[in-house]
């Protein structure tokens, strides 16, 4: 284990920026949420009727189980969002520091000095540990502060904690099988999405011991039970599971060949296509399993949140409080046609992550030298951003057609409406595509302009994420939310169609990507990360 400790502090320099931005804000969100229920929840008989109005299947599948009608139990169950969001983090941070190491050439350079084999592991494990020791913190510390009960807030920190440290060890592991980064993080989001749809499917059949909800890592952490007779053994077999990781981490470590991986990579074809010829070509070759992989998500969620629309719609009719929750969200005229926008709201999100992602591969693409060589030919550097930008934009554009025609299709199944309902969604879908093009138009500036600061895209998406999730919540003001592209956003189907915040985002979209198409023609190309 020679040099971890430098290597930690090296790892701690490189991510002076984005480290303490992710672990301090989300931390201190749970006590906000908490501030907000205390503020307009102040009789907990006010409260519980609240709670006992957001307790359907359908919430319940998103959020999860409402373990305790209090102050806490209703902020650990409104703020599990953020379980997720720090879950991921904590895995790209390890892949970071391990897999993209060892990819770029720098692992290999350190390897040869006096530093140990299992240096560069050790190193990236303290980074998460430290990590996960300022989220569960903050968290414990924020709720407690603002009222809730002082047991519960260490079990709700220890939770946010243990996800950290759980899909942190989970990413270690995977960067031992894998032979690239990029391939290293989809399967850690994979695995991530998989727990929470286990989740999702167990928790939605009103029954919380489920053994779906047991067997998801999400679900298993939940299964804590903050603020509700908490199982604290639930937390210990979490810390096992860590701990076999980690050892199982360090000794797939130890047994491979430096900047190889246990799964053998496919070898290609002896020749090349000639699709291959283009930079537009390369970058389909890049972005494709990427996007069929998205576009499959979004038909199977799509039927899946248009079948279980008609649930939602019985759950709100006998619960004005949810009606109105779910209005704020969604807006819609009717109620189906809120849960629909609120649904869809979410896919925005969604959709705007699958254009962080696309645009960010130009980047990894730079930092890896990779793009020199072809620069250096007779290509340009616009035709070469060209390529990937049009899986940016157009990707998740696709994909939002996808969810709408096939979340219109189980919705119309499922109510009865059939083939009229598809236009509708669709159509509703489609009018998230503007924001979520002036979201990857602010990661297309930051790369023309300060290219290691790209992956802040992913920043400023939590960020619009939060102010849409927990902004009402919260209650601020409305120049806040504003702050949010998708806020700006008719609240469609339902509502009125208003071009004009359209015409804008797509206007700001287009001004914000050409600053930084220029920015990338002027600028020396910059590698590192």
């Amino acid at each position: 284990m020679t040099g971890t400790w430098q290597l930690f502090r090296l790892n701690l320099r490189r991510d002076r920026v984005v480290l303490p931005l992710w672990t301090i804000l989300l931390g201190l969100f749970p006590g906000l949420v908490a501030s907000s229920f205390a503020s307009l929840y102040p009789d907990p008989a006010e409260l519980a009727e609240f709670a006992a109005s957001m307790s359907n299947p359908s919430l319940t599948a998103v959020y999860g189980p409402i373990w305790s009608p209090s102050l806490g139990g209703m902020t650990s169950w409104r703020s599990s969002i953020v379980l997720l969001i720090v879950a991921l983090a904590t895995a790209f941070t390890v892949i970071r520091h391990t897999r993209a190491e060892e990819e770029q050439g720098r692992r290999e350079l350190l390897g040869a000095t006096v530093v140990g084999r299992g240096a560069g592991l050790a190193a990236a494990l303290l980074v998460a540990l430290l990590a996960s020791a300022v989220v569960g913190g903050l968290t414990a510390l924020g709720t407690a502060a603002a009222g809730a009960d002082g047991t519960g807030s260490v079990a709700l920190g220890l939770q946010y904690a243990l996800a950290c440290l759980l899909f942190g060890a989970i990413a270690a592991v995977v960067a031992q099988l894998t032979q690239g980064a990029r391939t290293a993080r989809w399967i850690s989001g994979a695995v991530l999405i998989g727990a929470f749809l286990l989740r999702m499917l167990g928790d939605a059949g009103g029954d919380l011991n489920s053994p779906l909800s047991w067997i998801s890592p999400i679900g298993f952490l939940q299964r804590i039970r903050p603020y509700a007779d908490e199982r604290w053994w639930v937390a210990g077999v979490v810390v096992l599971v860590v701990a076999l990781l980690a050892a199982a981490a360090y000794r797939l470590n130890a047994v491979r060949d430096l900047d190889a991986g246990l799964i053998a990579s496919r070898p290609g074809p002896a020749r090349a296509p000639r699709a291959l010829l283009s930079p537009l070509g390369l970058a389909w070759r890049l972005q494709r399993s990427t996007l069929f992989g998205w576009l499959i998500g979004y038909a199977v969620l799509g039927v899946f949140l248009g079948s279980a629309t008609d649930a939602a719609v019985d759950a709100v009719k006998d619960s004005p409080d949810l009606g109105d929750v779910i209005g704020r969200l969604g807006g819609g005229a009717s109620i189906a046609d809120m849960v629909i926008a609120a649904g869809l709201a979410i896919m925005g999100i969604g959709a705007a992550g699958q254009g962080v992602q696309a645009a960010l591969r130009a980047r990894s693409e730079e930092s890896a030298l990779r793009a020199e060589p072809i620069l250096a030919a007779a290509v340009g550097r616009t035709r070469w951003i060209g390529g990937h930008l049009l899986f940016a934009f157009f990707g998740p554009a696709l994909g939002l057609l996808v969810a709408g025609v096939f979340l219109g299709i189980g919705y119309g199944t499922a109510s009865g409406e059939g083939g009229g309902a598809i236009g509708r969604v669709t159509g509703a879908a489609a009018v998230q595509v503007p924001a979520v093009w002036f979201t990857v138009a602010i990661v297309v500036l930051l790369f023309g302009l300060l290219p290691r600061l790209t992956s802040l895209g992913w920043g400023v998406l939590a960020f619009f994420l939060l102010l849409g999730q927990l902004g009402a919540i919260l209650q601020l003001s409305q120049w806040a939310l504003d702050l949010s592209p998708f806020s700006h956003l008719p609240a469609l189907p339902g509502g009125d169609l208003t071009v004009t915040p359209l015409v804008a985002l797509v206007a700001l979209a287009a001004v914000l990507t050409s600053v930084g198409l220029v920015g990338f023609r002027r600028r020396d190309l910059a590698s590192g990360g």
